[in-house]
């Protein structure tokens, strides 16, 4: 099965496995954000992804 091309390029698969992820909505408009906001959306997110999905679209992370 190929893997999701798409997935690939948001998603980072760590050594033990786990998905990282950039947060949604930091292309722009974020001048009416707090500094705190802005800060906290920064940084990345582990994803908790079901195994049927991880399959699917990262075949190669499984």
């Amino acid at each position: 099965m190929k893997t999701n091309k798409s997935y690939t390029k948001r998603l980072k698969v760590t050594k033990n496995g786990k998905i990282i992820a950039r947060k949604p909505g930091q292309n722009h408009f974020n001048a009416k954000q707090s500094g705190t906001k802005r800060l906290a959306r920064k940084r990345t997110a582990t994803l908790v992804m079901k195994t049927r999905d991880r399959r699917r679209f990262l075949p190669s992370s499984t």
